[in-house]
């Protein structure tokens, strides 16, 4: 007979949604059982988000470097030490690991280190232990690196992010396949090291989901800093050759590359793992869920990439704990999903939040929008960035979303979020005063245009 273990949650995988599950459950006074076949901390902490960021600042001072001679610093590049970029990185990644085990355990929160099988609606299977709860059971298994038909992954040539994070050289030339968040930022990374980089995106722009004008001024951005792009058409197949990788394009076009880096998507890690057996209702390998992460199957939750949408680590977290507290018996409003922040760290970056007009007109409101373009923001001119924070309203109405391109507009995005969250009035943010000289003031400008007084804006 398999031993079994109880707790009142059982929770199938460690990532942000998980972990975050598990440490307000049990903040909340709930016994908790982690199941994780990998580390804690998931693809965001250990191959995605922490990792690709820490080699993003990498690009940053190397181009920063490069670039000295613009502000009279007399500074050169010798080259990139794979070996000490990836000391670096790796040495973030593993004091967040330490930092975030040391939670987890803090928390009595018990973790489990296997593959998990859900084999009903209570239990989670892991080499022959039952482990079932008495509440709930939470699926969170997060998400892997899609292919394409035709397209061999070998590891060395063709290559996922997981490999593009532990490669020890700078490729001499890459080509991108996919042109979304992982794909440009790559192109920029490899840009900033010395690469030749072209990008591949079957749609007409990079950032396809994005505002179609942050869209475009990313790319005048990338053609100045000399990273080449194909938009809007097909990839058609992939080579390997002597000296690399040859890529066709449906028209016939071709691309060389020493590495094809394939960041067409992330799919649900889903497969073997029971949940079509035990009854949990599934679409192309997601698990479908209501509002409340809810699968068809009573007592049977899913969270974070595993189900369709928003494929965010934050909002991974953001579902962790508002599961977490409706198995604790509390009524905490669902996600908003309009209301997440986005942000793609490549160099410029492009952030956003809410809706655009397009997706407004779609939903039957009328909305008036203003441009505010950083030529005109002091900050902005003394970090050498270019860009624009767009702001779309609802006509006589709350602001529905912001748009930006530039340098370090990820960190302008948390204003952004509370004046669309909180759908404040265009003249509400008017008045209030942004400290000078910051990149923030371009938020302000742009509301003050919208609001009827622009400033430095020509209105």
């Amino acid at each position: 007979m398999a031993e079994s273990q109880t707790a009142d949650i059982v929770i199938l995988g460690g990532g942000s949604g998980g972990y975050a599950c598990a440490l307000r459950a049990a903040e909340l006074g709930l016994s908790v059982i982690l199941i994780e076949r990998d580390k804690v901390g998931g693809t965001c902490l250990h191959r995605g988000c922490i990792p690709t960021k820490a080699l993003l600042h990498a690009a940053e001072v190397a181009d920063a470097a490069r670039e000295g001679e613009k502000v009279g610093v007399r500074s050169t590049v010798e080259g990139i030490d794979m070996a000490g970029v990836n000391a670096y990185k790796d040495g973030v990644v593993g004091r967040l690991y330490k930092g975030l085990t040391g939670l987890v355990a803090s928390r009595k929160i018990t973790t489990v280190e296997g593959t998990g099988t859900l084999t009903s609606a209570t239990t989670v299977e892991v080499d022959g232990t039952a482990y079932t709860a008495n509440k709930a059971v939470v699926l969170a298994t997060g998400s892997y690196s899609k292919s394409l038909p035709g397209l061999d992954i070998d590891g060395t040539r063709i290559i996922t992010s997981e490999h593009a994070l532990a490669l020890d050289r700078v490729p001499s030339s890459v080509v991108v396949l996919g042109g979304g968040v992982i794909g440009v930022e790559f192109a920029s990374v490899w840009k900033s090291f010395g690469a030749d980089v072209t990008i591949v995106e079957a749609l007409p722009h990079l950032l396809p989901t994005e505002d179609e004008n942050s869209s475009k001024l990313l790319e005048r951005a990338f053609r100045r800093r000399g990273i080449s792009f194909s938009l809007g058409v097909r990839f058609a197949e992939a080579k390997v050759t002597d000296n690399g990788v040859t890529v066709t394009l449906e028209d016939g076009k071709t691309f060389d590359g020493e590495v094809l880096l394939v960041a067409v998507g992330r799919g649900p890690v889903s497969d073997g793992l029971g949940y079509a057996e035990a009854g949990v209702a599934m679409d192309r390998g997601f698990v479908t869920v209501d509002a409340h992460c809810r699968t068809s199957l009573p007592g049977v939750y899913a969270i974070g990439d595993l189900r369709p949408g928003l494929q965010l680590a934050h909002v991974g977290f953001a579902e962790g704990i508002m599961v977490a507290e409706q198995i604790a018996g509390l009524n905490p409003p669902t996600v908003d999903y309009d209301g997440v922040p986005r942000v793609t760290y490549c160099e410029p970056e492009v952030a956003s939040v809410g809706i655009t007009a397009a997706q407004a007109a779609e939903r039957g409101i009328e909305t008036v929008e203003t441009t505010y373009d950083l030529a005109g923001n002091g900050r902005a001119q003394i970090l050498q960035t270019g860009g624009a924070v767009k702001v779309v309203a609802a006509k006589d109405g709350a602001v529905l979303g912001v748009h930006m391109v530039g340098s370090r507009v990820g960190d302008l995005i948390a204003e952004a979020q509370l004046i669309t969250n909180w759908e404040a009035l265009p003249v509400e943010v008017a008045q209030l005063i942004h400290p000078h000289p910051t990149l923030s003031e371009a938020v302000g400008e742009a509301h003050l245009a919208l609001a009827g007084k622009p400033l430095h804006a020509h209105g």
